[in-house]
């Protein structure tokens, strides 16, 4: 009995070491404070309220261009309606290649030389940041303010996360701007 529950314990126990060590890169990331940039730049991925983040951001002055990633094709509706809305400020979109995070950090480099900008917001969702920000710091050589939307997420999508985040990290060995 003492060793089957020896055994349940050590699968028990990384599992909670995996879950303190994910803490801070995970769940409670470094989020910077919007400031005044050349370009707000909405990473893809879930529509997890960072699309609203970025409109919200640009409505708030915080830059002159709003620039939408949008992986998803034209099938996906509420990016055909950001790409091809109308606002009262500049918006563009662009497709990533390839349609990653690294992806990302090419075109915002690409978009910053031919541009001049010196200084990006780019938005995406808390368990991301942490590994875009390490991404796209590779890409990009100007100043980086990452800024996160908070939507509320189930234990399941933590999880998955966990997993998901950590296995960017891992491929991102391998692979560099």
């Amino acid at each position: 009995m003492k060793s089957a529950l020896k055994i349940a314990g050590i699968p028990l126990s990384l599992l909670a070491l995996g879950a303190a060590a994910g803490w801070p890169v995970f769940v409670s990331p470094k989020i910077d404070a919007p400031r005044s940039a050349d370009a707000i730049v909405v990473l893809g991925g879930a529509h997890d309220g960072r699309e609203e983040v970025g409109i919200q951001l640009m409505k708030d002055g915080y830059a002159p261009r709003l620039i939408f990633s949008n992986p998803y094709g034209d099938n996906d509706k509420k990016m055909r309606s950001i790409c091809e809305g109308t606002f009262d400020f500049p918006v563009d979109c662009f497709v990533p290649s390839p349609s990653t995070t690294e992806g990302e950090g090419f075109e915002i480099e690409r978009m910053a030389n031919a541009n001049g900008w010196k200084t990006v917001i780019v938005v995406t969702f808390v368990p991301h940041i942490s590994r875009a920000r390490h991404i796209i710091s590779q890409c990009y050589q100007g100043e980086l303010v990452m800024v996160a939307s908070r939507p509320e997420l189930s234990i399941g999508t933590w999880a998955f996360n966990y997993v998901y985040q950590t296995a960017g990290y891992v491929k991102n060995l391998f692979s560099h701007c």
